[in-house]
C-alpha cells in the first residue's frame, strides 16, 4: 500500500516549523515528488527518504514556491553520486521555463551528471502522466495565474486513489478528477484569485465524494487553524484533517 508523505504544507510564504507544500509518494518499487519548492534534499533527509528513491518529479506550475528548490535538489542528487534517470512530467508552460532555469545553471555541463527525461503533461482533463508498477498517474487543469494542473495518483496495489488539487480556485475539472478518491489534498490558501479558501475546499470533497479530506498550502503565519477545520466540516461530513510537515498518510 503506498505512503504519502508530507514534506511541506505552508503556502508560499514558509516559516520555521513549516515548509512550502510539496509531498512524496511511495510504492514498493518507485517514489513520486509531487512539487519542489525550497530544498526538498533536507525534508527528504528528516523523513528518512533516500534521494534515490525518488523515480519521478511532478511539477504542478511554474511558480517559485512550487519549482524553486529543483534546480538545487539536482545538484544535490548529482553531488551525492546519483546515477538512475529522473523523469520530470510537467505542463509545457512549467517545462520550457523549467528547462531554461537549468540551462542559466549550465547544467548539461556538470561532468557525469544522471540523466533527466522531460516529459509534457498535456492541459486536458484526465491526461496520463505515468504508469509503473505501483502508480497511475492522470492530471487535469485547475484554474490559476498560469497554467497548472492537479493529480489523481492510484495504487495500482490495491486501486485506492490519492488526489491533489494544486493551487487552484474551486473548478469542476478538479471536482471530476478527485470523483470517489479515498484522499484528496486541497489547497486552502483563502478566498482569492486562483486560490481556494478553506470551505471551499470543504465544497470540492462533497461534490467529488472523497473519502477523506486533508487541507494543504495554507497560511501558516496568520491563518486559525481551527476555523479552517470548521469552515471545511460545514461542507463536508468526511473526516478533515490539517496537513503538517513530516506526516504520513497511509493510502
Amino acid at each position: 500500500m503506498a505512503s504519502i508523505t508530507i514534506l511541506g504544507c505552508a503556502y508560499s510564504i514558509p516559516d520555521a516549523a513549516h515548509e512550502l507544500t510539496h509531498f512524496a509518494v511511495h510504492g514498493k518499487h518507485s517514489g513520486i515528488l509531487v512539487d519542489c519548492g525550497s530544498n526538498p534534499t533536507v525534508r527528504l533527509a528528516q523523513a528518512e527518504i533516500a534521494y534515490d528513491s525518488i523515480s519521478d518529479l511532478i511539477l504542478t506550475h511554474f511558480h517559485p514556491d512550487h519549482i524553486s528548490g529543483a534546480p538545487l535538489m539536482l545538484m544535490n542528487m548529482w553531488l551525492f553520486g546519483r546515477k538512475q534517470p529522473l523523469r520530470i512530467h510537467a505542463p509545457v508552460h512549467c517545462l520550457q521555463r523549467f528547462s531554461q532555469l537549468m540551462d542559466a545553471y549550465e547544467w548539461q555541463q556538470w561532468p557525469g551528471f544522471f540523466s533527466v527525461d522531460l516529459h509534457e503533461i498535456p492541459l486536458h482533463e484526465n491526461a496520463p502522466v505515468l504508469t509503473s508498477n505501483d502508480f497511475t498517474v492522470s492530471a487535469s487543469p485547475g484554474e490559476h495565474m498560469v497554467p497548472v494542473v492537479g493529480l489523481r495518483i492510484t495504487d495500482e496495489s490495491c486501486g485506492r486513489a490519492l488526489a491533489y488539487s494544486a493551487d487552484t480556485a474551486p473548478c469542476a475539472s478538479i471536482v471530476r478528477l478527485a470523483a470517489g478518491a479515498d484522499v484528496l489534498l486541497h489547497e486552502a490558501t483563502a478566498l482569492a484569485n486562483g486560490h481556494s479558501s478553506a470551505a471551499q475546499a470543504g465544497e470540492v470533497a462533497a461534490r467529488a465524494q472523497v473519502g477523506e479530506l486533508y487541507l494543504i498550502h495554507y497560511d501558516v503565519h496568520r491563518a486559525d487553524e481551527s476555523k479552517l477545520l470548521t469552515e471545511a466540516r460545514s461542507c463536508f461530513s468526511g473526516p478533515v484533517e490539517l496537513a503538517r510537515d513530516l506526516m504520513t498518510i497511509e493510502l
